[in-house]
């Protein structure tokens, strides 16, 4: 790991120095059918993202008020970027030593024995999931807490069912952008009447010069239920540009709560 900060007083500047696996740049129909290739998708989730991404390109950029800031080029940055992996993981045990010291340094250990008491993490660096703590205390409640690509294949019917359905593609330029292009973020269903008994969050850290985080992060909690949520997000300071540009869909059903909270430390 590099740990110089290239800026003193922003102690979240340091980068870290790992093999990854990257799409070319640029964004078009033949980077949304790999990245839904890449992810395994069924077909329906294909589909969906290539209605955003035509659906996007029918669009303009908003005009942001008071802000003085250089058009982004779309077309100059890496839309999937992960650290390469030589096996599949089985446990929070097998991820690279480099990450598990990344996100300690961040003040997520993901270890066993040094993990937060009483808060479920979903660690999110670029574009994938590198691992859920707590996972199986949280299944025995009948609570799901996993990335968005676990659960697309664990729990394709509940995703298929809400997902868009807060913010749908069609509703701003970064909402579609946003369906064609996610790569991860958290999922979590809470049973009915289940008061979640530990807090749960998600971290991303965005690594990558040049890429895009596109996170998707989808929460259901279902008749007369309760959670808390917090997320949080930093990157390296860089010269090159980064984007994150995220959706968050909260379902809360009849008389259920979820608490949300964002930390966005850039």
């Amino acid at each position: 790991m590099n740990s110089k900060n290239q800026q003193e007083d922003y102690k979240y500047g340091f980068y870290t120095d790992i093999a990854t696996e990257d799409f070319p740049k640029g964004l078009n129909e033949n980077i949304v059918r790999l990245l839904s290739e890449k992810k395994e998708e069924p077909d329906w989730l294909l589909d969906y993202r290539l209605k955003a991404f035509r659906h996007w390109l029918t669009l303009a950029p908003p005009d942001w008020a008071n802000l003085n800031i250089p058009a982004i080029d779309f077309q100059n940055l890496y839309y999937y970027s992960a650290p390469k992996q030589k096996k599949v993981k089985d446990s929070l045990d097998e991820v690279d030593p480099e990450l598990i010291a990344t996100f300690e340094k961040l003040g997520i250990p993901l270890n066993e024995q040094k993990r937060i008491s009483g808060v479920a993490v979903d660690a999110v660096f670029d574009s994938v999931s590198v691992g859920t703590t707590h996972q199986k205390e949280l299944e025995e409640l009948g609570v799901i807490f996993c990335s968005i690509s676990e659960a697309v294949k664990r729990h394709p019917a509940l995703v298929k069912r809400y997902l868009g359905k807060v913010v749908p593609y069609s509703d701003n330029f970064y909402a579609a952008l946003n369906s064609a292009v996610f790569s991860d973020g958290s999922f979590v269903y809470i049973p009915k009447g289940l008061k979640c008994p530990i807090d749960l969050s998600t971290y991303f850290r965005i690594n990558a010069m040049e890429s895009g985080q596109f996170e998707r992060t989808l929460v259901i909690a279902d008749d007369d239920s309760f959670c808390n949520y917090l997320e949080g997000c930093t990157a390296p300071q860089r010269d090159e540009n980064q984007l994150h540009a995220a959706i968050v869909e909260l379902v809360a059903l009849d008389r259920a709560e979820i608490r949300y909270s964002t930390v966005q430390n850039w």
